[in-house]
């Protein structure tokens, strides 16, 4: 090494330092310098971790958990002795499908879709129990949907995961929340996506819409004809009691007079007895006297 960096090899005679062996030595210093600086750099990195942002770091000593969680910035460790295991805190996402029973035997299929985290203070027992992210996935949040859609939607009717869609979603949330907490995981939220039936449902619940669309028409058709005969019924009375009325007050003076009024001075071709009771000529008689005075 002396002799790479004796002065007088760097400084030829003549000061010409443009020979190729004194090139050679030169790039050979540069490239010694820079695995210099990577080694120090290497090995200083090894005595800090940085946990970015939205992560947590759990601290490993000798390969045991600790109980200290590492937060976001920048931590000190020891070589050899410390290690560190990054986990996501950020919200995650997962579907997934699956088929069930409702309380009266029709097979369902759901689509479900969750959002849900890891409690950050918990990261260290969280990896100890579980694993990582993908191991949770597969072993908690896949059997944890299945369970609970299963619990849930049999103890709803068919009719029922239609028509109270939100009662199911909330069953479907409390559940599972339950039970993810046990593992110390986090839900933010629950979408039912999508509810699908068999075909031989679908066409029973087709058949019933028709029946019932049916049954309320004939009831309107019914209600319809009872309204009219209602209104023939108060029309009939109407006239009967009309009727009453005017055979009540056409006494024999009022018929007399209206006789007299609209008789023209001639007598009727054919007076039979009842006509001859009921006309008084008389009075005939002397109104049509009065009349021609």
């Amino acid at each position: 090494m002396q002799s790479l960096i004796d002065p007088e090899l760097s400084a030829p005679a003549g000061g010409a330092d443009t020979t190729p062996q004194v090139r050679r030595i030169r790039n050979a210093l540069s490239a010694l310098r820079l695995f210099t600086v990577m080694l120090a750099l290497a090995l200083i990195s090894r005595f800090f971790v940085v946990v970015p942002a939205g992560e947590r770091g759990v601290l490993l000593r000798f390969g045991a958990v600790q109980e200290q969680v590492l937060q976001e910035g920048i931590h000190a460790l020891l070589p050899l002795m410390h290690g560190v295991k990054l986990l996501s805190v950020r919200v995650q996402t997962f579907s997934m499908e699956t088929e069930a029973a409702s309380r009266d035997l029709q097979d369902v299929a759901a689509e479900v879709a969750l959002n849900w985290h890891l409690d950050p203070d918990r990261v260290n027992a969280i990896y100890q129990r579980l694993g990582e992210s993908d191991r949770i996935t597969s072993g908690v949040i896949r059997p944890s949907i299945e369970d609970s859609i299963k619990a849930v939607l049999a103890s709803f009717t068919a009719e029922q995961l239609v028509t109270e869609r939100s009662r199911v979603k909330q069953a479907i949330r409390s559940l599972l929340s339950e039970r993810l907490a046990r593992y110390d995981l986090v839900l933010d939220d629950v979408d039912l996506l999508q509810v699908d039936f068999s075909e031989r449902f679908r066409e029973a619940v087709e058949a019933k819409q028709v029946a019932e669309q049916e049954a309320k028409r004939a009831e309107f058709e019914a209600i319809r004809a009872q309204r009219r005969a209602d209104a023939k019924v108060f029309m009939a009375r109407g006239q009967a009691q009309a009727q009453q009325l005017l055979q009540s007050s056409l006494t024999p003076e009022i018929l007399e007079h209206e006789a007299i009024e609209k008789w023209n001075g001639h007598l009727p071709l054919v007076i039979g007895q009842q006509t001859a009771g009921r006309f008084d000529l008389k009075s005939l008689i002397k109104a049509d006297r009065r009349q021609g005075g």
